[in-house]
């Protein structure tokens, strides 16, 4: 009966594996030497420098290790899971506790009028980013429009923005994707849920802590109902050598009912490349608003906002690839202090960079940057932050930041 019992497990596990039409493992491992050099002006006019050298990864493509499978159900109808995590290749390390599936985590349906996607995904205001860039916005020749989008990797405002974590990809999303044979037109909308508790009525919304349900006159902890919504969509044309697309996309970023506010960051990009053989040119232009929605209409808020352009090529040289990029960000209406009170903070920067493939699989490339800050503006390539200006060291101005990359990538 046993032994019964154990085939019938193993024919199921077979039948099972047969059912299902391809499953795939893999991915990226990407490390670099990298090091940044950030100045600081005092307002006696010296400068300080700090500097910094480290391994780090992904400065060519984001490692990663993945799985992916796709079930033919018939007349035209799949089913496809994808599952990909990061790696950090300098520590070994996956995510908190080991390998997390934090880059994407997607299960979709899929057919000749184009495909249904569930789970965390890209959203469509970061793809004219990533395609539109020589660098696809990886290590120090990254383009400077994700921090027009609020893109923080350290989690802090830049520059008047609240960091953005919907920028990249958003989780609990459903998505939907036109079919490839339009002609070359491709597109997709997606909204992700927040995944938050609301209250009806609104004055039923708790206050935030214990301490301030004994004062409501102190309840103005933000409650976040409305946080971490996103709603976008991506329409675009690629046809030989040309493809051009833009986007637009909405991400919640805080609510406060007590206060009667919604902060919402509002993202529109326009891209294209053209193909000309013996170069492949770039362009892209971003333009974002912070709006701060309130209950009573009669009420305003500042809405400061970014605006970035990126211009740039790749040029094939033998086995080889040299990339180029100019990339500017200017912010208007952000909190200013006196002195720079009727000026707009402004970065702009230069990145050059070489890739040589020693096969399709494996690459040795280096990259160089320089980022120059005017009127305030506080952006870097990485590494240290810049010194922070107080009461007894006087204003401390963000000058420039450098830095190189040089580093190997395989993917298998």
């Amino acid at each position: 009966m046993k032994k019964s019992l154990v085939a019938m497990t193993a024919m199921a596990v077979v039948g099972a594996a047969n059912a299902q039409s391809s499953v795939t493992m893999f991915g990226i491992l990407d490390m670099a030497a990298s090091h940044y050099t950030n100045v600081t002006r005092t307002a006696q006019g010296n400068d300080i420098t700090a500097s910094q050298t480290a391994l780090t990864p992904s400065g060519l493509s984001q490692s990663r290790l993945g799985f992916r499978g796709t079930e033919n159900l018939g007349a035209g109808l799949a089913a496809s899971f994808w599952l990909e995590g990061s790696i950090t290749g300098d520590t070994g390390g996956g995510g908190t506790g080991g390998l997390l599936f934090n880059r994407r985590s997607t299960v979709s349906l899929s057919s000749r009028f184009g495909e249904v996607r569930l789970g965390r995904d890209y959203t469509p205001t970061f793809w004219n980013d990533n395609v539109f860039d020589p660098f696809s916005n990886n290590g120090v020749g990254a383009s400077l429009l994700s921090a027009a989008n609020g893109y923080s990797s350290s989690g802090a405002a830049t520059n008047g923005f609240t960091a953005n974590p919907n920028y990249v990809r958003t989780s609990n999303s459903v998505g939907y994707f036109l079919p490839a044979d339009l002609g070359g037109f491709y597109g997709q909308v997606m909204f992700a849920m927040n995944e938050q508790t609301n209250y009806d009525p609104g004055s039923a919304t708790p206050p935030g802590s214990a301490a301030l349900n004994a004062n409501p006159a102190l309840a103005l902890v933000p409650d976040n109902a409305r946080a971490g919504r996103y709603w976008g969509a991506r329409g675009g044309y690629a046809n030989g050598a040309l493809d051009v697309a833009l986007a637009y996309g909405v991400s919640t970023l805080g609510s406060n009912y007590y206060l009667g506010t919604t902060t919402e960051l509002d993202i529109w990009n326009l891209g294209a490349s053209y193909d000309f053989g013996f170069a492949k040119v770039f362009g892209e232009f971003s333009n974002n608003k912070l709006n701060v929605e309130h209950s009573n209409p009669a009420l305003s808020f500042p809405h400061p906002g970014a605006a970035g352009f990126l211009l740039g090529a790749s040029v094939p040289v033998g086995p080889g690839l040299i990339r180029l990029a100019y990339s500017n960000v200017r912010y208007k209406d952000v909190v200013r202090p006196v002195a720079l009170a009727d000026v707009e903070p402004e970065s702009e920067k230069f990145s050059l960079g070489y890739v040589h493939n020693l096969s399709k699989r494996t690459a040795l490339y280096v990259s160089v940057a320089r980022l120059n800050n005017k009127n305030g503006a506080d952006l870097l390539l990485g590494g240290p932050t810049y010194l922070p200006g107080g009461a007894a060291t006087g204003p401390f101005t963000p000058k420039s930041s450098t830095g190189y990359d040089i580093g190997m990538r395989t993917a298998f």
